[in-house]
């Protein structure tokens, strides 16, 4: 037989054998095409696709596994059990139940039923970073057009049950107004019900969004309040309270669930106080940091009174632990003259340990967003804290360690402490009697030290001032202590947010009246400077005085002026500054701090404020292939799981 013909035939015996088709983007597999939709019904086996919306399943699979052992040792199903550690906790669990809904079709009545496309095309398209990021390729049973079906084909939704019913509304007992606050503990689906139902009520003031994912998937939901919601407004300071960091303590979660259900009523109902507030101040509430540890700790049950059972999120990692270190920093630059000790960026260390998608959507976040005033809301004991929260001797477990901001600090959590008629209660007997005689506040590093907060974190990476709030003494309380609870702290975190308007506000702006982003706002004395927004406004929290203010950016001359505030002054005072070009060169500016490494692996500005370019993700150093054609890093992991090569998983 001549040659051609020869090959003709092996190309037709190949076409013959059941079910196997060439793909050239599987490098060279043999893969079969989907299976009919008749089938027979088998319950679903697999741990990893527990959580599944479905519970039967059939053989074979698209990818034609025909046994439960095919399926557990494939390299697709070990991709899924791995794939949440890959990425770092983003798009998990939605892909992982993505994949499930391939390597183990839902079947129902005999027939199967095939996830629908436009999920599939959805998650691509947010997760395909994710996957860029570790230089992997999409993976091939992932493919939207061949193992998904339109919505007018029958199809279904794979993540349903990852939604929990979050879109269904519960109905509040008859006959109570729209106003009413039911002061129970609320679950994650309940919590987030309250927060879209709030969002929609006060439409025009408010909305919800999400700034990430926990690492089990829950969205981390915020609700703003602002008089144009989703947009920052001119010299508008922005202010944000977040509770829960910590699962098991639990009274922050709902008091910001509270409070956001006030704001909205109040505000609807011609609060002078409410509306003036949020017509002047862009709020942002973040009831629930850590969703997965309360999950952990509500199973326990109101009235727990542990220190451990759900205090970390579902990576065991303790969230005000785990944001770089950059106080122990601080303490060595603080000595030396003509360097910045501000904005100080992320060493690069920091991103080879365990960093929590938690912790990172909250530094994104405040990447995002240039907040100015911040509060964490905790349990285990009655008292203000302020930063710093790491001892400058390492060694002192009680050392007063202050920040240059000090005075203002200390006012700020007065602020919230005078207020509340429990940290100010005389009794011998109530909870947190040793910080009596401080007023109810205390230096950080003064009552225990310990690095990696979110409130050291703020401070020194951010313009933000952030304290801790230690709500009682019981991390989760009883759910008939909820309501005196929230009367206790309502007018203190009223009076907190509203001390936003302290200190003074501007614009800077060149001689042609154009924004000038990233200058620096000097105050004599006080060695923490802080950056202009991208349409060159600040704010500069000050305590009352006389204050001499610097503003200064690179390429222009600086300017001075003086400014004074008077003690009962609640309203920030307007100085702006309009700076003129210098001849040349960026002279009268202080020198950054210097590094060689990348600045920013958030991605975005720099936070030095230098005008510098953003820079990648330290990691992908190793991320990336090396010279010579060697595989990524996590090809030597994945394959020591398996004997399997997913060469399909390879982008080069």
């Amino acid at each position: 037989m001549p040659p051609p013909l020869l090959l003709l035939a092996v190309l037709v015996v190949a076409a013959a054998r059941p079910g196997c088709e060439f793909d050239g983007s599987l490098a060279g597999e043999c893969h079969r095409p989907p299976a009919a939709d008749s089938a027979t019904c088998v319950d679903l086996q697999l741990r990893t696709c527990s959580d599944a919306a479905y519970n039967h399943t059939t053989f074979p699979t698209p990818l034609q596994h025909r046994s439960w052992e095919a399926v557990e040792a494939s390299s697709e199903y070990i991709l899924l059990s791995i794939l949440h550690q890959l990425l770092e906790g983003q798009c998990n669990p939605d892909l992982r139940l993505l994949g499930c809904a391939v390597l183990a079709p839902r079947c129902e009545g005999g027939r199967v039923r095939r996830p629908c496309r436009h999920v599939c095309e959805g998650l691509r398209e947010a997760c395909q970073p994710a996957f860029d990021a570790i230089d992997m390729a999409w993976p091939y049973f992932l493919d939207c057009h061949r193992y998904f079906k339109r919505e007018d084909e029958g199809c279904y939704d794979p993540l349903e049950k990852l939604r929990g019913g979050l879109e269904a509304d519960e109905a509040l007992p008859s006959g109570l107004p729209p106003t009413f606050i039911r002061f129970s503990h609320h679950s994650y689906a309940q919590m987030a019900r309250v927060l879209r139902r709030t969002a929609t009520r006060c439409a025009h003031v408010a909305r919800t969004y999400s700034i990430g994912r926990s690492f089990d998937g829950r969205d981390l939901l915020v609700i703003e309040f602002s008089s144009r919601p989703g947009q920052h407004e001119l010299m508008e300071p922005e202010v944000k309270l977040i509770g829960n960091i910590h699962g098991n303590e639990v009274a922050g979660r709902e008091m910001l669930i509270y409070l956001t259900q006030y704001l909205c009523s109040e505000y609807l109902l011609g609060n002078p106080r409410i509306q003036r507030l949020l017509n002047t101040t862009r709020i942002h509430l973040l009831p629930s940091m850590n969703p997965d540890g309360y999950e952990v700790a509500a199973a326990e049950g109101a009235g727990y009174n542990g220190w451990t059972s759900g205090r970390q999120n579902a990576q065991n990692l303790d969230l005000n632990r785990n944001f770089p270190d950059l106080t122990s920093e601080y303490y060595q630059l603080a000595g030396t003259r003509g360097v910045r000790s501000d904005h100080i960026p992320i060493p690069e260390h920091y991103w080879w340990g365990k960093v929590a998608p938690e912790t990172k959507a909250i530094m994104k976040w405040m990447q995002t967003i240039p907040f100015v005033l911040s509060a964490s809301l905790h349990g285990g004991d009655l008292v203000v804290s302020y930063p710093f929260d790491f001892s400058k001797h390492p060694q002192e477990e009680n050392m007063f360690s202050p920040t240059p901001d000090e005075k203002m600090f200390k006012l700020l959590s007065r602020a919230y402490a005078e207020v509340h008629p429990m940290m100010m209660d005389r009794s011998e007997n109530r909870c947190g009697g040793n910080f009596l005689k401080r007023g109810s506040i205390i230096n950080g590093a003064d009552w225990y030290s310990f690095t990696g907060g979110m409130s050291d974190f703020n401070y020194l990476y951010t313009n933000c001032f952030e304290i801790t709030v230690e709500l009682g003494c019981v991390k989760f309380p009883p759910e008939e202590a909820l309501y005196t609870i929230w009367q206790h702290n309502k007018e203190s975190l009223l009076n907190f947010v509203e001390t936003v308007h302290r200190g003074i506000k501007g614009v800077v702006t060149d001689k042609y009246g154009k924004p000038v982003k990233n200058a620096r706002i000097l105050v004599k004395g006080i060695r923490h400077d802080i950056t202009t927004a991208p349409d060159g406004d600040y704010w500069r929290l000050l305590p009352p005085g006389t204050h001499i203010v610097i503003a200064q950016a690179p390429g222009y001359a600086r300017v001075i002026k003086k400014v004074i505030i008077p003690a009962r002054m609640k309203r920030a005072g307007r100085v702006d500054f309009i700076l003129q070009p210098l001849g040349v060169g960026p002279k009268n500016f202080l020198p950054g701090l210097r590094r060689t490494g990348p600045h920013d692996p958030l991605g975005g500005a720099s936070p030095l404020g230098e005008g510098m370019e953003p820079n990648p993700d330290p990691l992908r150093a190793r991320r990336q292939p090396s010279a010579g054609g060697s595989k990524p890093w996590w090809w030597s992991y994945f394959t020591s799981l398996s004997s399997h090569r997913p060469r399909w998983l390879l982008k080069y």
